[in-house]
């Protein structure tokens, strides 16, 4: 077990939330893959392109896909959008929007968007995600 990461009661592989995660930062996508997992979440794949977000969501159809704002020069809003549109196999894919911004920052794009909710990357857990979800655990 690692003792950097919170601990949290295993969950039945049959029963975890599918996850991909999009964001441009090759460290934060290892570091909260790693994170996500050790906590019930099965993150199914990463990606660093809105392309190659698009596509793994097409291919894995997740329970949720987290998506970073600010994705270089690409933008995390214009994503969720495509996801609400055309995620997997023309069904909507539920989105969070994650930043290192406050919510604030982004308050009324992120109410505009299609995404269920915004969770800061300092917040990001298991729980986190599964509270958006509606599910318990």
């Amino acid at each position: 077990m690692d003792p950097l990461l919170p601990h949290t009661d295993l969950v039945s592989p049959a029963k975890r939330t599918r996850c991909v995660i999009l964001d441009d930062n090759r460290d934060f996508l290892d570091a909260a893959a790693r994170l996500l997992e050790h906590q019930g979440i099965n993150v199914v794949a990463i990606a660093t392109s809105s392309a190659e977000g698009l596509q793994r969501v097409r291919e894995l159809r997740p329970d949720v896909t987290l998506v970073d704002i600010d994705l270089g020069e690409e933008s995390g809003f214009e994503v969720a959008e495509e996801l609400h549109r055309n995620g997997g196999s023309g069904a909507s894919v539920p989105t969070i929007l994650i930043s290192t911004h406050a919510e604030e920052d982004f308050a009324e794009l992120v109410a505009a968007s299609p995404a269920l909710a915004f969770i800061p990357k300092s917040s990001l857990s298991g729980s986190a995600i599964r509270d958006v979800l509606g599910l318990a655990g």
